[in-house]
Protein backbone atom coordinates (compact mmCIF):
# COMPACT_ATOMS: atom_id res chain seq x y z
CA UNK A 1 0.00 0.00 0.00
CA UNK A 2 3.13 2.53 1.13
CA UNK A 3 4.31 1.37 -2.31
CA UNK A 4 1.53 2.77 -4.06
CA UNK A 5 1.25 5.88 -2.58
CA UNK A 6 4.60 6.40 -3.29
CA UNK A 7 4.21 5.66 -6.97
CA UNK A 8 1.14 7.35 -7.18
CA UNK A 9 3.20 10.65 -5.73
CA UNK A 10 5.95 10.33 -8.02
CA UNK A 11 3.69 9.92 -11.36
CA UNK A 12 1.71 13.41 -10.30
CA UNK A 13 4.72 15.27 -9.27
CA UNK A 14 5.29 17.36 -12.37
CA UNK A 15 1.78 18.43 -11.94
CA UNK A 16 2.87 19.18 -8.21
CA UNK A 17 5.26 21.47 -9.15
CA UNK A 18 2.68 23.13 -11.88
CA UNK A 19 0.73 23.99 -8.86
CA UNK A 20 3.32 25.21 -6.75
CA UNK A 21 4.72 27.46 -9.39
CA UNK A 22 1.33 28.84 -9.40
CA UNK A 23 1.09 29.39 -5.68
CA UNK A 24 4.24 30.95 -5.54
CA UNK A 25 3.67 33.54 -7.97
CA UNK A 26 0.47 34.30 -6.17
CA UNK A 27 1.42 34.40 -2.86
CA UNK A 28 4.63 37.03 -4.52
CA UNK A 29 1.84 39.33 -6.18
CA UNK A 30 -0.08 39.03 -3.00
CA UNK A 31 2.48 40.11 -0.93
CA UNK A 32 3.44 43.12 -3.98
CA UNK A 33 -0.18 44.40 -3.34
CA UNK A 34 -1.34 43.68 0.15
CA UNK A 35 0.20 46.16 2.83
CA UNK A 36 -0.53 49.09 4.55
CA UNK A 37 -1.55 51.01 1.39
CA UNK A 38 -3.61 48.98 -0.63
CA UNK A 39 -2.41 48.33 -4.82
CA UNK A 40 -4.28 47.44 -7.12
CA UNK A 41 -3.28 43.96 -9.32
CA UNK A 42 -3.54 46.11 -12.55
CA UNK A 43 -0.94 49.24 -10.63
CA UNK A 44 0.92 46.29 -9.91
CA UNK A 45 1.24 44.47 -12.67
CA UNK A 46 1.78 47.50 -15.12
CA UNK A 47 5.08 48.77 -12.54
CA UNK A 48 6.82 45.54 -12.69
CA UNK A 49 6.00 44.72 -16.32
CA UNK A 50 7.56 47.98 -17.61
CA UNK A 51 10.24 47.91 -14.75
CA UNK A 52 11.51 44.77 -16.39
CA UNK A 53 11.44 45.82 -20.38
CA UNK A 54 12.81 49.56 -19.32
CA UNK A 55 9.17 51.00 -20.42
CA UNK A 56 8.38 54.70 -18.60
CA UNK A 57 6.42 54.25 -15.42
CA UNK A 58 4.04 56.85 -14.29
CA UNK A 59 5.42 58.64 -11.62
CA UNK A 60 2.87 57.58 -8.33
CA UNK A 61 3.23 56.83 -4.82
CA UNK A 62 2.15 53.07 -5.98
CA UNK A 63 5.01 53.10 -8.33
CA UNK A 64 7.12 54.13 -5.64
CA UNK A 65 6.15 51.18 -3.07
CA UNK A 66 6.53 48.86 -5.38
CA UNK A 67 9.62 49.07 -6.77
CA UNK A 68 11.46 50.47 -4.07
CA UNK A 69 9.89 48.54 -1.04
CA UNK A 70 7.72 45.76 -1.44
CA UNK A 71 9.10 44.14 -4.67
CA UNK A 72 13.02 43.72 -3.05
CA UNK A 73 11.08 42.72 -0.18
CA UNK A 74 9.26 39.77 -1.92
CA UNK A 75 12.42 38.94 -3.64
CA UNK A 76 14.52 38.36 -0.60
CA UNK A 77 11.92 36.67 1.50
CA UNK A 78 11.01 34.37 -1.32
CA UNK A 79 14.82 33.60 -2.28
CA UNK A 80 15.30 33.00 2.14
CA UNK A 81 12.71 31.21 2.65
CA UNK A 82 13.57 28.88 -0.28
CA UNK A 83 17.17 28.28 0.74
CA UNK A 84 16.07 27.81 4.60
CA UNK A 85 13.61 24.98 3.61
CA UNK A 86 16.29 23.68 1.04
CA UNK A 87 18.84 23.45 3.98
CA UNK A 88 16.59 21.97 5.77
CA UNK A 89 15.94 19.32 3.24
CA UNK A 90 19.18 18.39 2.76
CA UNK A 91 20.39 18.23 6.72
CA UNK A 92 17.41 15.89 7.26
CA UNK A 93 18.27 13.41 4.92
CA UNK A 94 21.97 13.69 5.64
CA UNK A 95 21.36 13.41 10.03
CA UNK A 96 18.56 10.87 8.78
CA UNK A 97 17.00 12.48 11.54
CA UNK A 98 13.51 14.58 11.20
CA UNK A 99 14.23 17.44 13.56
CA UNK A 100 17.64 18.33 11.65
CA UNK A 101 17.55 21.09 9.89
CA UNK A 102 20.23 24.37 9.88
CA UNK A 103 19.98 25.10 13.31
CA UNK A 104 20.19 21.89 14.68
CA UNK A 105 24.02 22.03 13.91
CA UNK A 106 24.11 25.28 15.56
CA UNK A 107 25.13 26.92 12.06
CA UNK A 108 22.96 29.77 12.37
CA UNK A 109 22.97 30.74 16.21
CA UNK A 110 26.97 31.04 14.92
CA UNK A 111 25.80 33.34 11.93
CA UNK A 112 23.62 35.30 13.90
CA UNK A 113 26.27 35.94 16.64
CA UNK A 114 28.94 37.28 13.87
CA UNK A 115 26.22 39.53 12.54
CA UNK A 116 25.17 40.65 15.80
CA UNK A 117 29.00 41.32 16.70
CA UNK A 118 29.22 43.08 13.41
CA UNK A 119 26.29 45.20 13.99
CA UNK A 120 27.06 46.08 17.65
CA UNK A 121 30.56 47.34 16.49
CA UNK A 122 29.39 49.13 13.08
CA UNK A 123 31.55 46.64 10.95
CA UNK A 124 31.63 47.08 7.61
CA UNK A 125 34.00 46.41 4.52
CA UNK A 126 35.74 49.53 2.57
CA UNK A 127 33.19 50.46 -0.40
CA UNK A 128 29.95 48.89 1.22
CA UNK A 129 27.47 49.44 3.88
CA UNK A 130 26.41 45.76 4.48
CA UNK A 131 29.08 43.84 3.42
CA UNK A 132 30.85 43.47 6.72
CA UNK A 133 27.58 41.77 8.23
CA UNK A 134 27.64 39.14 5.63
CA UNK A 135 30.97 38.61 5.65
CA UNK A 136 31.02 38.30 9.72
CA UNK A 137 28.12 36.12 9.93
CA UNK A 138 29.47 33.79 7.02
CA UNK A 139 33.02 33.79 8.73
CA UNK A 140 31.09 32.68 12.46
CA UNK A 141 28.87 30.13 10.36
CA UNK A 142 32.02 28.34 8.82
CA UNK A 143 33.94 28.77 12.10
CA UNK A 144 31.05 27.54 14.16
CA UNK A 145 30.69 24.53 11.53
CA UNK A 146 34.23 23.68 12.12
CA UNK A 147 34.19 23.82 15.72
CA UNK A 148 31.19 21.56 16.14
CA UNK A 149 32.89 18.91 13.48
CA UNK A 150 36.08 18.95 15.35
CA UNK A 151 34.18 18.47 19.00
CA UNK A 152 31.84 15.68 16.87
CA UNK A 153 35.20 14.51 15.66
CA UNK A 154 36.90 14.13 18.77
CA UNK A 155 33.94 12.61 20.54
CA UNK A 156 33.22 10.06 17.32
CA UNK A 157 35.87 9.66 14.86
CA UNK A 158 33.05 8.41 12.43
CA UNK A 159 31.23 11.43 12.73
CA UNK A 160 27.97 9.79 14.04
CA UNK A 161 25.02 11.49 13.15
CA UNK A 162 23.84 11.59 16.98
CA UNK A 163 26.95 13.30 18.17
CA UNK A 164 26.81 15.62 15.53
CA UNK A 165 23.16 16.79 16.49
CA UNK A 166 24.12 16.55 20.01
CA UNK A 167 27.20 19.20 19.95
CA UNK A 168 24.80 21.02 17.78
CA UNK A 169 22.28 21.77 20.30
CA UNK A 170 24.71 22.18 23.03
CA UNK A 171 26.53 24.63 20.84
CA UNK A 172 23.10 26.60 19.89
CA UNK A 173 22.16 26.99 23.52
CA UNK A 174 25.76 28.33 24.60
CA UNK A 175 25.86 30.83 21.48
CA UNK A 176 22.29 32.18 22.66
CA UNK A 177 23.41 33.30 25.83
CA UNK A 178 26.45 34.93 24.06
CA UNK A 179 24.16 36.76 21.64
CA UNK A 180 21.83 37.72 24.71
CA UNK A 181 25.03 39.91 26.77
CA UNK A 182 26.14 41.08 23.45
CA UNK A 183 22.89 42.98 22.98
CA UNK A 184 22.35 43.61 26.45
CA UNK A 185 26.21 46.66 26.31
CA UNK A 186 25.34 47.24 22.74
CA UNK A 187 22.89 49.78 24.37
CA UNK A 188 23.13 52.41 21.26
CA UNK A 189 21.72 49.63 19.63
CA UNK A 190 19.41 47.37 21.97
CA UNK A 191 16.27 47.65 20.52
CA UNK A 192 17.30 47.06 16.83
CA UNK A 193 19.17 44.13 17.52
CA UNK A 194 16.46 43.10 19.66
CA UNK A 195 14.12 43.18 16.59
CA UNK A 196 16.65 42.03 13.81
CA UNK A 197 17.75 38.93 15.72
CA UNK A 198 13.68 37.54 15.64
CA UNK A 199 13.52 37.91 11.93
CA UNK A 200 13.33 40.98 9.79
CA UNK A 201 13.10 41.94 6.06
CA UNK A 202 12.48 45.81 6.86
CA UNK A 203 14.70 47.97 4.45
CA UNK A 204 15.99 45.23 2.23
CA UNK A 205 17.22 46.16 -1.01
CA UNK A 206 18.10 44.59 -4.36
CA UNK A 207 21.42 44.10 -3.84
CA UNK A 208 20.58 42.09 -1.20
CA UNK A 209 17.41 40.03 -3.17
CA UNK A 210 21.04 39.74 -5.96
CA UNK A 211 23.33 38.14 -2.97
CA UNK A 212 20.84 35.33 -1.98
CA UNK A 213 20.05 34.86 -5.91
CA UNK A 214 23.85 34.02 -6.28
CA UNK A 215 23.98 32.43 -2.90
CA UNK A 216 20.75 29.73 -3.59
CA UNK A 217 22.40 28.97 -7.13
CA UNK A 218 25.46 27.84 -6.38
CA UNK A 219 25.03 26.15 -3.27
CA UNK A 220 21.44 25.22 -4.10
CA UNK A 221 23.40 23.49 -7.24
CA UNK A 222 25.59 21.79 -5.17
CA UNK A 223 22.72 20.29 -2.85
CA UNK A 224 20.78 19.37 -5.81
CA UNK A 225 23.81 17.17 -6.93
CA UNK A 226 23.99 15.14 -4.09
CA UNK A 227 20.67 14.50 -4.45
CA UNK A 228 21.65 10.53 -4.92
CA UNK A 229 23.88 10.15 -2.13
CA UNK A 230 20.83 11.85 0.47
CA UNK A 231 18.92 9.05 -1.00
CA UNK A 232 21.46 6.38 -0.09
CA UNK A 233 21.80 7.96 3.64
CA UNK A 234 18.30 7.15 3.99
CA UNK A 235 18.87 3.67 4.29
CA UNK A 236 21.72 4.35 6.97
CA UNK A 237 25.28 5.05 6.18
CA UNK A 238 26.68 1.81 6.39
CA UNK A 239 24.39 1.03 3.14
CA UNK A 240 25.27 4.33 1.66
CA UNK A 241 28.88 3.04 1.45
CA UNK A 242 27.82 -0.36 0.51
CA UNK A 243 26.73 1.15 -2.52
CA UNK A 244 29.64 3.70 -3.01
CA UNK A 245 29.40 6.63 -1.46
CA UNK A 246 32.18 8.51 0.25
CA UNK A 247 29.89 9.22 3.32
CA UNK A 248 32.71 11.76 5.12
CA UNK A 249 33.24 13.72 2.20
CA UNK A 250 29.55 14.26 1.21
CA UNK A 251 28.99 15.12 4.82
CA UNK A 252 31.65 17.18 4.90
CA UNK A 253 30.18 18.93 1.56
CA UNK A 254 26.58 19.21 2.58
CA UNK A 255 27.24 20.54 6.06
CA UNK A 256 29.57 23.58 4.54
CA UNK A 257 27.03 24.39 1.68
CA UNK A 258 24.32 24.45 4.47
CA UNK A 259 26.41 27.03 6.43
CA UNK A 260 27.57 29.35 3.36
CA UNK A 261 23.99 29.64 2.59
CA UNK A 262 22.60 30.38 6.13
CA UNK A 263 25.08 32.49 6.67
CA UNK A 264 24.47 34.72 3.92
CA UNK A 265 19.94 34.03 4.84
CA UNK A 266 21.32 35.32 8.54
CA UNK A 267 22.92 38.08 7.31
CA UNK A 268 20.43 39.69 5.67
CA UNK A 269 17.13 38.78 7.76
CA UNK A 270 18.55 37.59 11.45
CA UNK A 271 16.94 34.19 13.05
CA UNK A 272 14.09 33.05 10.97
CA UNK A 273 13.08 29.47 12.87
CA UNK A 274 10.97 26.00 11.94
CA UNK A 275 11.53 26.98 7.88
CA UNK A 276 14.02 24.40 7.57
CA UNK A 277 12.46 22.62 10.26
CA UNK A 278 8.33 22.04 8.94
CA UNK A 279 8.19 22.85 5.09
CA UNK A 280 10.41 19.75 4.11
CA UNK A 281 7.63 17.63 5.79
CA UNK A 282 5.05 19.50 4.09
CA UNK A 283 7.23 18.83 0.88
CA UNK A 284 7.54 15.19 1.81
CA UNK A 285 3.76 14.75 1.53
CA UNK A 286 3.38 16.17 -1.74
CA UNK A 287 6.14 14.43 -3.64
CA UNK A 288 7.16 11.60 -1.59
CA UNK A 289 10.81 10.88 0.06
CA UNK A 290 12.86 10.81 -3.14
CA UNK A 291 14.98 13.68 -2.84
CA UNK A 292 15.52 14.63 -6.18
CA UNK A 293 12.19 15.54 -6.34
CA UNK A 294 11.75 16.71 -2.70
CA UNK A 295 14.55 19.26 -2.66
CA UNK A 296 12.99 21.39 -5.45
CA UNK A 297 9.57 20.64 -3.77
CA UNK A 298 11.17 22.09 -0.44
CA UNK A 299 12.38 24.89 -2.20
CA UNK A 300 9.06 26.19 -3.34
CA UNK A 301 7.14 25.30 0.19
CA UNK A 302 9.89 27.63 2.11
CA UNK A 303 9.19 30.45 -0.37
CA UNK A 304 5.45 30.46 -0.27
CA UNK A 305 5.28 30.07 3.56
CA UNK A 306 8.07 32.44 4.09
CA UNK A 307 5.92 35.05 1.57
CA UNK A 308 2.31 34.25 3.82
CA UNK A 309 4.51 34.86 7.11
CA UNK A 310 5.95 37.94 6.06
CA UNK A 311 2.82 39.34 4.47
CA UNK A 312 0.76 38.40 8.28
CA UNK A 313 3.84 40.29 10.06
CA UNK A 314 2.86 43.09 7.97
CA UNK A 315 -0.39 43.67 8.02
CA UNK A 316 -1.76 41.77 11.17
CA UNK A 317 -1.17 44.53 13.63
CA UNK A 318 -0.63 47.51 10.64
CA UNK A 319 1.09 49.99 11.27
CA UNK A 320 3.18 48.19 14.25
CA UNK A 321 5.16 45.41 11.93
CA UNK A 322 6.04 42.19 13.98
CA UNK A 323 9.17 40.16 13.70
CA UNK A 324 8.73 37.49 11.27
CA UNK A 325 10.36 35.33 13.36
CA UNK A 326 7.24 35.51 15.90
CA UNK A 327 5.09 34.60 13.26
CA UNK A 328 7.09 31.27 12.06
CA UNK A 329 7.39 29.74 15.73
CA UNK A 330 4.12 30.09 16.34
CA UNK A 331 2.55 28.47 12.77
CA UNK A 332 5.72 26.49 12.97
CA UNK A 333 5.24 25.27 16.14
CA UNK A 334 1.72 23.95 15.55
CA UNK A 335 2.40 22.93 12.29
CA UNK A 336 5.16 20.53 13.20
CA UNK A 337 3.37 19.20 16.14
CA UNK A 338 0.32 18.12 13.68
CA UNK A 339 3.01 16.43 11.42
CA UNK A 340 4.59 14.87 14.18
CA UNK A 341 1.33 13.55 15.60
CA UNK A 342 -0.09 12.21 12.20
CA UNK A 343 3.31 10.35 11.62
CA UNK A 344 3.48 8.51 15.04
CA UNK A 345 -0.33 7.68 14.33
CA UNK A 346 0.53 6.48 10.88
CA UNK A 347 3.34 4.05 12.46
Amino acid sequence: MNDTRTLRRERFAPLTYALLTAALLLAMILCVCVGSVPISLSDTVTAVWNALWGLPIPQTIAKNIILNVRLPRVLCVAQAGASLSLCGAAMQGLLRNPLADGSTMGVSSGAALGAVIAMAAGFTLPGTGYGGVMVTAMAFAFGSLVLILSLAYALDHSLATHSIILIGVIFTMFISSIISLVVTFASDHTRSLNFWTLGSFSGVNYDQAKLLALALALCGGVIMRYSHELNAFAVGEDNARHVGVNVKRVKLVILITVSALIGVCVSISGTVSFVGLVMPHIARMLVGPNHKRLLPASLFAGAIFLLLADLAARTLFSPIELSIGVVTSLVGAVAFVIIFYRTRKAR
